[in-house]
């Protein structure tokens, strides 16, 4: 008889739990890919997403790829209202890219920098010291880029804070 009343009790239980879940939930039409719902955790954001783009090879097309990147991730978070910061970190035979006298992507970075403000690029000082070394001369870096004492650990400081990370 105890098993009985126990089972009837459960039975009630559950429908009255599953009652209160009906009425509580709210049906509302599924958002659009891309576009999120007005009360979605994405388009109340106060902080701005952030991403760091690692470029540690001398070869145009993935610095190109770097630059293509950043701008439709900075593009796509415009169109949907949301901030984003970006930076490009570049170091070993990447810095190529940051270097005044071979950058392939010269006139690319002056651009891009001029129309999106939210985008920071990082030279490693560690591969500086070494080029200038080795080439017995001052490398010259871009006007965009600033010194950081080291790449890969820019790299794990940007990540350790939350930033996602990107090699092209």
């Amino acid at each position: 008889m105890n098993r009985s009343i126990v089972g009837v009790v459960s039975i009630a239980l559950a429908l009255v739990l599953s009652t209160q879940i009906s009425s509580s939930a709210q049906i509302t039409a599924p958002a659009k890919i891309g576009v999120p719902a007005k009360n979605s955790v994405a388009a109340s954001q106060k902080q701005p997403h952030r991403l760091v783009v690692q470029v540690d090879v001398n070869d145009p097309a993935v610095m190109n790829l770097a630059l293509n990147n950043v701008s439709n991730v900075a593009k796509h978070y415009s169109e949907i209202g949301q901030k984003i910061e970006i930076e490009v970190v570049a170091f070993g035979p990447g810095l190529h890219m940051l270097r005044d006298d071979t950058s392939p992507v010269k006139a690319r970075i002056k651009s891009m920098s001029e129309t999106m403000p939210q985008l920071a690029f990082s030279a490693c000082g560690n591969t500086r010291e070494n080029m200038t070394k080795t080439e017995a001369k001052e490398i010259p870096l871009v006007a965009q880029a600033k010194v950081v004492n080291a790449g890969v650990v820019r790299l794990m400081e940007l990540q350790e804070r939350g930033w996602s990370y990107l090699r092209p």
